[in-house]
């Protein structure tokens, strides 16, 4: 486990950029990683995004966000936890259906390489089929 994992991943440095990032993907979901490199729960999340970065990259771009250097969503998107997925496509923000209620994002650590992956191709699969609150079953 290396604790610098999020300099392989590329970052957002600007709401500018974030904007961007969301508005300029047509075809593929983006992911966005709200939190700090340096907070433990993001180190593990990072170290997971990286691990499929390659495999998802078909449908999903992902950028990870230092809240401390792009505070500008904190409010909006009530971005209170250490570390917090969000889902985008075609600049639109994906609900999704936790099982427990509805969602903007998932905010909590998932661990495992193989359920991201999952995750991943589960929300790509829905909204490509128009399904705007995709079910994962965490």
């Amino acid at each position: 486990f290396s604790p610098t994992m999020s300099h392989l991943l590329p970052e957002l440095t600007s709401a500018w950029a974030v904007d961007q990032a969301i508005m300029s993907e047509e075809e593929r979901l983006v992911i966005l990683r709200f939190g700090h490199k340096w907070d433990p729960t993001c180190m593990v999340v990072d170290q997971v995004i990286y691990s499929i970065a390659n495999e998802v990259a078909h449908l999903a771009k992902i950028f990870l966000v230092d809240l401390s250097e792009v505070p500008d969503f904190k409010q909006n998107w009530e971005l209170y936890d250490p570390c917090t997925l969000m889902f985008f496509y075609q600049n639109k923000m994906v609900m999704l259906d936790l099982g427990v209620g509805v969602s903007n994002k998932l905010n909590f650590a998932v661990e495992d390489r193989e359920e991201m992956a999952s995750i991943v191709r589960d929300v790509h699969d829905e909204v490509k089929r128009g399904t705007w609150i995709p079910l994962l079953h965490t």
